[in-house]
């Protein structure tokens, strides 16, 4: 699978995710939201989020970086030269945005998969979306993590979940990938990005970067794999 994506030079997608939280009370609570993927190596992606708390479209053209907020009607840019995979480690650092799903992306991403594990078992088969698929497990340190690849010629990563031992409760993240191709992306303005009509440029600080994030402002998730 790490071989295979890392190999694909244009990946399309659209996927759903879920993401639990634990209350005080100990209580489980999971949010839910969609989205869609454009991503050309080494340099252009795009993700639009989709959810109950989160409306956002992540444009990256290889020397700048937008995110547009729906909801708060406003959009951040900053200079960002590089590769998706840098503009990935720096969103992560500067916002603290787990980001969680975006290793299975990375030219690296059996190194950084694995990079923590102690223990892996091959489950055995399983369905995914009518899909016929390998179900692997694995142990680390402060996470534990199962994906379902699928099999065939196309070994992509099919559904994807991440438990947060460290966290009270151990709160699960998920990601099911569907529509997955790698043809070519055709569209020329694909990944540039043009401002709404009526969307006001914000500082890094504003609530556009709150909403990037999969739950409300003010609650503790896992998933920082």
């Amino acid at each position: 699978m790490a071989d295979y994506t890392a190999a694909q030079k244009s990946i399309t997608a659209t996927y759903d995710s879920d993401i639990e939280i634990i209350t005080p009370e100990l209580q489980k609570i999971q949010f839910s939201s969609s989205g869609q993927l454009k991503m050309t190596r080494p340099d252009k992606l795009r993700v639009r989020r989709t959810g109950g708390y989160t409306d956002v479209d992540l444009v990256y053209d290889g020397k700048t970086v937008s995110l547009y907020g729906n909801n708060a009607k406003a959009y951040v840019q900053a200079d960002a030269p590089g590769t998706v995979e840098q503009l990935v480690e720096a969103i992560q650092a500067k916002t603290g945005a787990a980001m969680p799903g975006t290793d299975l992306l990375l030219s690296n991403s059996f190194d950084v998969l694995t990079s923590d594990v102690i223990e892996g078992h091959h489950i055995g088969q399983g369905v995914i979306d009518g899909v016929e698929c390998e179900h692997l497990a694995f142990r680390g340190h402060d996470t534990d993590w199962q994906i379902w690849i699928q099999t065939g010629p196309q070994p992509i990563p099919r559904k994807y979940v991440i438990t947060s031992k460290t966290v009270a409760g151990a709160p699960q993240y998920t990601l099911r990938i569907k529509d997955w191709k790698t043809d070519a992306i055709a569209a020329a303005d694909t990944f540039s990005f043009k401002p709404p009509e009526g969307a006001t440029k914000v500082g890094l600080d504003s609530d556009v970067m709150i909403e990037f994030d999969e739950v409300p402002a003010g609650t503790i998730a896992g998933a920082k794999k």
